[in-house]
């Protein structure tokens, strides 16, 4: 996937066939990773081919399957900062409430190296990031809007898919809060923003907003607020 000065590789990890992302500006040789999955070799393989330094860790929220490989790429990278939205930096260290106790793999990720809040601007290795926490699949998921790029993108970990939403019956899950936040803090967004989400393929935020069955301009039976 690329923009006209930046790319995107995607690395998809088992189990829950989750996407890791590595996001670098053309030439630059700093790049950023997104929610290391269980596959962080495949990550890392990718960025030492590239000839890529690692410039920081993004974590969208706490959930076993976004951070399971933050601690191997910190082995390697460790002075990159490992960066979370502030309401969702206690399940890094959390068995029960990262989920991954309750699916038999019990896992911590190293501390946050920093936290983020609602509208923070970040600047990380060329790229300038809004940030927006959109809560109700975990407690303080955020969301990454680069942009200073044509179209905008947004890393958006498991709050909104292709033609679905992040679910919501898991830990701290909260529908209603969860579908409002789409609505208000990324359907402002033009339509050919780009998402890359959590887990499917990419989309954007037009065809999302006139044809998600849960959040949609025109929602069918899925939607429950």
């Amino acid at each position: 996937m690329t923009g006209s000065d930046y790319r995107i590789e995607v690395v998809e990890s088992a189990p829950f066939a989750e996407n890791a992302y590595i996001v670098w500006r053309v030439g630059a040789t700093e790049a950023l990773v997104i929610d290391p999955s269980f596959d962080s070799d495949a990550v890392l393989e990718w960025l030492d081919r590239e000839g890529l330094n690692l410039a920081a860790i993004l974590n969208t929220h706490g959930h076993a399957d976004h951070i399971a490989g933050n601690a191997a790429i910190k082995q390697i990278f460790p002075d990159a900062p490992l960066i979370i939205g502030v309401n969702d930096a206690p399940l890094l260290g959390d068995p029960d409430a990262n989920l991954s106790a309750g699916f038999g793999l019990p896992l911590v990720s190293p501390p946050a190296d920093r936290t983020v809040n609602h509208g923070e601007v970040v600047e990380l290795a060329g790229f300038v990031f809004e940030v927006r926490e959109i809560p109700g699949h975990s407690p303080g998921s955020v969301v990454f809007i680069a942009r200073d790029v044509e179209p905008l993108f947004v890393l958006g970990g498991d709050v909104l898919f292709a033609g679905s939403v992040g679910r919501t019956d898991l830990a701290y899950g909260d529908g209603p809060l969860l579908y409002a936040g789409i609505r208000s803090k990324l359907f402002d967004l033009p339509d050919a923003t780009r998402v890359f989400p959590g887990h499917g393929p990419s989309t954007t935020i037009g065809r999302e907003r006139r044809t998600n069955p849960y959040v949609g301009e025109n929602p069918g039976t899925y939607r429950l607020d």
